[in-house]
């Protein structure tokens, strides 16, 4: 039996996934059940280009908000929140605090890629 390896691990962004997703499409002729299904969810819900979430994700992390990982960056460019409580919600179910003028950045930052 075939052993996979794992290169990398962290989080991915849906778009990212979606462009992943893609690429495997363009090799194979046929999509598995879940991935088609991965597909449709993918279609319905992913407005950015992978491009444009990298970049997203980039300028996320140069705003250099104290306690921020990388999984609350990826949950932000997935959500794009427009406005300072729906950041607020999204930070809600973890155990982070981050001050409004930070939660105000984050949601100027998301405005410029809608």
């Amino acid at each position: 039996m075939v052993k996979p390896e794992l290169l990398e691990d962290g989080p991915i962004t849906l778009a990212e996934a979606k462009a992943e997703l893609e690429k495997i499409k363009s090799v194979d002729s046929e999509l598995s059940f879940r991935a088609g299904k991965c597909e449709d969810y993918f279609n319905d819900f992913v407005t950015l280009s992978a491009v444009k979430a990298k970049e997203l994700c980039s300028k996320i992390e140069s705003l250099n908000v104290s306690r921020l990982k990388q999984e609350h960056i990826v949950q932000t460019v997935d959500l794009l929140p427009k406005t300072v409580d729906e950041v607020k919600m999204i930070f809600q179910g973890s155990n982070i605090s981050i001050s409004k003028k930070d939660m105000e950045s984050i949601a100027s930052v998301v405005q410029e890629f809608k």
